[in-house]
């Protein structure tokens, strides 16, 4: 009787244990599924922004961690200084229309820090005269680098925007050639070499746009800018060296079984007072002025909704500049990108790029090499909404313009992360 009734507690405790284990597996499974689907991993900083939201003020942080090794040619294809590095961003847009009934204007505030030195892999490894990593920010805690208000004007007909201001952002732009954490790591294809942005500098920006597909837009900005200051000391205290830009362009739609296929045609000159010259010379000359072009195109696509952007779409950028002046004085990318290529797998991005830099002749002792170009191949992969990760292959020819150092080779990976 004792051995029955012993046997039937195994049996229950058994079947009690089978029951927790496949709910705890469940639990487990769920759990996951509902990370997964997340667009953020911690859902908006653990709820701390879903009042926010309401109120008008968005906020947003996000991480992206790169690892890239020289393995073949370049300095040195053994030196780890670095290797990986990253930069963590926290962006915060305010609508100034709920918080202060100010129509069609909004504050953006945007702070970023990062790692390892400014140098990188590419000071000690590849010898790039671009830059292989457009992202190294170097050791910065964070710095404040964007704060502007932004609004329209004149009974809605112009657009400005005033502040602190990454001019990046804003002129010779691209949709699919423009961004160092989700795009191209090498800093040729993601901006043009012969423009001579000022860093995160006190500018102000105007635009009009005429009719629905031509804009124009002028802007002018500190060009003793240091991104790590507000930009006062150097706006108003230093000598008055303004980078000046103009940039306009048309916005074509043309048509496909699939629907419109966007594009943007720009073209921009610049002007930069500030005295300068090429590596070689020993003599400074002021009011550097060159032009740049730059165009995107969407050539198909797979679905005809509207806000889909699965398909192919290509790009190319010029840029030229005086040899008097600047090391580097007619520039060239080319490249396309390629969304929801593999079945599935619609978020995925393919995209390929080859820039070339040609060096001033006058500067030929520095760079004895006439040009240094740069292919480059990468693959994003959504796994999650909140995390992407770009493994990428470049190829260096002729790095820093140097006869002395052979062709590189240079792999990476990156993740962002968005929390």
């Amino acid at each position: 009787m004792i051995r029955k009734i012993f046997l039937n507690v195994i049996v229950l405790l058994s079947t009690m244990n089978i029951v927790y284990a496949d709910h705890l597996y469940t639990y487990e499974e769920n759990l996951f599924g509902n990370i997964c689907k997340r667009q953020t991993l911690t859902e908006g900083l653990f709820g701390i922004t879903d009042p926010l939201d309401d109120s008008g003020i968005e906020i947003g942080f996000a991480v992206t961690n790169l690892y890239q090794q020289n393995v073949h040619g370049g300095i040195s294809t053994h030196r780890r200084a670095g290797r990986n590095s990253g930069s963590y961003d926290l962006e915060v847009l305010a609508d100034l229309d709920k918080l202060l009934g100010l129509e069609n204007s909004s504050l953006y505030i945007h702070a970023e820090g990062g790692w390892t030195d400014t140098v990188g892999i590419n000071g000690v490894a590849a010898g790039s005269a671009f830059g292989i990593n457009a992202d190294a920010k170097g050791n910065r805690s964070l710095d404040i680098i964007e704060c502007f208000y932004e609004g329209t004007i004149f009974d809605d007909a112009f657009n400005l925007m005033a502040g602190k201001i990454d001019l990046t952002g804003v002129f010779d732009g691209s949709t699919y050639a423009d961004c160092e954490c989700t795009q191209f790591m090498n800093a040729a294809l993601v901006d043009n070499p012969t423009i001579p942005f000022a860093a995160y500098s006190l500018a102000v920006v105007l635009s009009y746009e005429p009719g629905e597909s031509w804009y124009i837009m002028g802007g002018a900005a500190d060009a003793q800018a240091d991104g790590r200051e507000t930009g006062f000391r150097t706006a108003f205290h230093k000598e008055d060296y303004f980078l000046y830009m103009l940039e306009t362009g048309l916005k074509p739609g043309l048509e496909s079984p699939k629907g419109t296929l966007h594009g943007t045609y720009r073209i921009g000159l610049w002007n930069d007072p500030q005295p300068k010259a090429n590596s070689d010379s020993v003599k400074n000359y002021r009011d550097d002025v060159g032009f740049y072009l730059s165009c995107d195109q969407m050539l198909a696509k797979e679905n005809n909704q509207a806000e889909d952007n699965q398909g192919l779409g290509a790009f190319v950028r010029y840029g030229y500049a005086d040899s008097k002046k600047n090391d580097i004085n007619n520039f060239w990318s080319v490249g396309f990108q390629y969304q929801g290529l593999m079945e599935g797998r619609d978020e995925d991005v393919l995209g390929a790029g080859y820039a070339c830099g040609i060096f001033s002749n006058s500067a030929s002792a520095t760079y004895p090499e006439d040009y240094e170009s740069a292919l480059e191949l990468y693959y994003s992969i959504q796994f999650t909404p909140w995390l992407n990760m770009s493994p990428s292959v470049q190829y260096i020819t002729n790095p820093g313009g140097s006869n002395m150092i052979s062709d590189a080779v240079v792999v990476g990976l990156r993740a962002q992360m968005l929390f």
